[in-house]
């Protein structure tokens, strides 16, 4: 059988060096790729510190829009909210504007109210008097003063003597009113066209009395309770029936407003126990 020659030794010496030649290649290129590659990081390094690398330019523009429109936003942001801002600066002050205006026309109308009241109440008073006689009236005393002697001396007025205040109050004056009335009843019978005999009106009959208080913002008036915004008529002394709503109860008078004309009344508490008023639920008159 046939069998191949043996290699020699000079072939195998020659394999061995083109493998190592090889090898050596291999390494001396790898060794360039490392240079080459460290020498591209070194430079890319170099352009960062310059500023000149393209992909930091590129990342720095992008950062830059982005800023650029952030602070866009913000400034619009702002705009805005100083636009809204003013329009309810001047939305609060014409509000402001407007309720002072309408609490001065209200403090007016009050006022006026109340003075229109008062009033009222003198001249009720005063036809009271006028109804029951002049025995209310003081009359001053007549005093005779004497010639001074010529050995006398001359009298000093004493100013440290301040003036007493003889005032009554309305129930002072309703209660003497009906204790004179008590008293001149028995004396003589009335005729029937004297005071005494005509068609007494709340006003005009002081002996009468209606009980009237009011607790926790509620007016007890004649065995009932009335709170606010409640429909009620309204009866004066000259039989004047109001349609009206109450529209506060204070410490010791009501507000009413009429419902014909929206004007406001004040009523006091004393008013309605002396019968100068007479309120009436709107259900039930």
């Amino acid at each position: 059988m046939f069998s191949p020659p043996a290699p020699s030794r000079k072939q195998d010496a020659s394999e061995t060096d083109l493998a190592k030649h090889d090898e050596e290649d291999y390494v001396e290129m790898k060794e360039q790729m490392y240079q080459d590659k460290l020498a591209s990081l070194k430079r890319q390094l170099q352009q960062l510190q310059e500023g000149t690398l393209q992909e930091y330019q590129k990342r720095m523009k992008k950062l830059d829009q982005q800023y650029k429109e952030r602070i866009r936003n913000a400034e619009l942001f702002l705009q805005l909210e100083t636009e809204q801002v003013e329009r309810n600066y001047i939305k609060e002050k014409k509000a402001a504007v407007k309720e002072f205006e309408d609490k001065k026309v209200e403090l007016k109308e009050n006022l006026i109210a109340e003075l229109e009241e008062k009033k009222k109440m003198i001249e009720n008073e005063k036809l009271t008097m006028e109804l029951t006689g002049d025995s209310m009236e003081v009359k001053p005393i007549m005093t005779r003063k004497l010639r001074r002697r010529p050995n006398d001396p001359v009298p000093i007025p004493d100013k440290r003597r301040k003036p007493l205040n003889y005032l009554l109050t309305d129930e002072q004056i309703m209660e003497d009113l009906r204790t004179l009335n008590k008293l001149k009843s028995p004396k003589r019978p009335a005729s029937p066209s004297s005071p005494e005999h005509l068609p007494a009106t709340p006003a005009e009959s002081p002996a009468q009395r209606f009980e009237a208080r009011i607790e926790d913002g509620k007016l007890y008036y004649d065995k009932r309770w009335y709170h606010k915004s409640q429909a009620i008529y309204l009866e004066s002394k000259d039989n004047q029936k109001l349609s009206c709503v109450i529209s506060s109860v204070g410490a010791n008078e009501i507000w009413v407003r009429k419902t014909s004309d929206s004007t406001k009344m004040r009523i006091y508490l004393g008013q309605l126990q002396r019968g100068l008023f007479v309120i009436r639920r709107r259900s039930a008159a």
